[in-house]
């Protein structure tokens, strides 16, 4: 395989997972796929030269540096805003996680309807939960318990240290514990 071929499979299979998110740390989709596409056109002009096991944690330093910049201009807009007296917030929070494994039930699954719907149910209520989470939180549960990185790898991406990534990481699963707590099954 080519170059190009090679950081186009990348690109699409990191897409997704990029985008959603993007989405919870922002609540906008137009906004989400801005901040992924920058973090793409920056990887594809900035980095490569590299190699290809090199572009996942640069990808999501990148993606990580972006949802943080925009929190940033989002708080001095909204300072500007609340002292112009202007508090009107838009939110497009109503889309659910989008997970390969509920997009793939079928009517011939042996999977029950009712378990369908406590997945979707659970699914929703797992995006809102991980919405409501600071972004540095946001920011290390996703890294960690969903694209699978190391405490190490998450530093590098996130640009701190491990001890912040573990406080991170042990602070949102703690209050994902609380707010997912209905959902339990012990």
């Amino acid at each position: 395989m080519d170059y190009y071929t090679n950081i186009e499979q990348f690109l699409a299979h990191s897409e997704k997972r990029a985008f959603i998110m993007a989405r919870l740390a922002t609540c906008d989709d137009e906004v989400a796929l801005d901040i992924v596409q920058d973090a793409m056109l920056k990887l594809v002009s900035k980095y490569s030269n590299k190699q290809s096991n090199e572009w996942p944690p640069l990808f999501y330093r990148i993606l990580q540096s972006r949802i943080n910049d925009w929190h940033r201009k989002q708080s001095v807009r909204n300072r500007w805003r609340s002292w112009l007296g202007h508090t009107s917030k838009e939110s497009n929070h109503d889309d659910e996680l989008q997970d390969s494994r509920l997009e793939n039930y079928s009517i011939e699954s042996d999977i029950q309807p009712q378990q369908v719907a406590d997945d979707l149910e659970f699914r929703q209520a797992l995006q809102n939960a991980i919405s409501q989470l600071p972004v540095r939180q946001q920011q290390a549960f996703l890294l960690r318990a969903w694209e699978g990185y190391s405490t190490i790898e998450t530093a590098k991406i996130m640009g701190c240290t491990q001890g912040s990534v573990k406080t991170h990481y042990s602070r949102a699963m703690a209050r994902l514990r609380k707010e997912l707590q209905e959902f339990s099954y012990e």
